[in-house]
């Protein structure tokens, strides 16, 4: 899941105001620095979770609270959407998204210090 957390930053970093430990390289230094809110050189957890808690709200189109396959077709192909739609009723809620992008950032937190490099 790291992947879709990945490429899904990547993307919306062109979008709005993501990111791995290994700094990969569809994270380029830009889009680390927009994620970067206090300019200490590293995305920490809280970061993160503000940035996609905007890139949720961003995606959400017509404000209903949830994503549908097409409102995330720019970011998410359908395997990737059934896998953060957990409960399966065809729509991500807030709480689906966030769990799957900030476990995707506890994955890339190879330090374990809640930040990313």
């Amino acid at each position: 899941m790291r992947k879709v957390t990945l490429l899904m930053a990547s993307v919306l970093c062109q979008f709005a105001p993501v990111a791995a430990q290994d700094k990969p390289a569809a994270m380029y230094q830009g889009q680390m620095d927009r994620l970067d809110r206090d300019g200490d050189g590293v995305i920490s957890r809280s970061e993160y979770q503000a940035f996609m808690t905007t890139a949720f709200a961003n995606l959400d189109k017509n404000k209903d609270g949830t994503l549908s396959a097409d409102e995330v077709a720019p970011v998410l192909n359908a395997q990737q959407f059934a896998a953060i739609n957990v409960n399966r009723d065809g729509k991500i809620t807030q709480s689906e998204f966030l769990n799957s992008v900030m476990a995707d950032f506890k994955a890339a937190d190879r330090g374990g210090d809640g930040s990313l490099q």
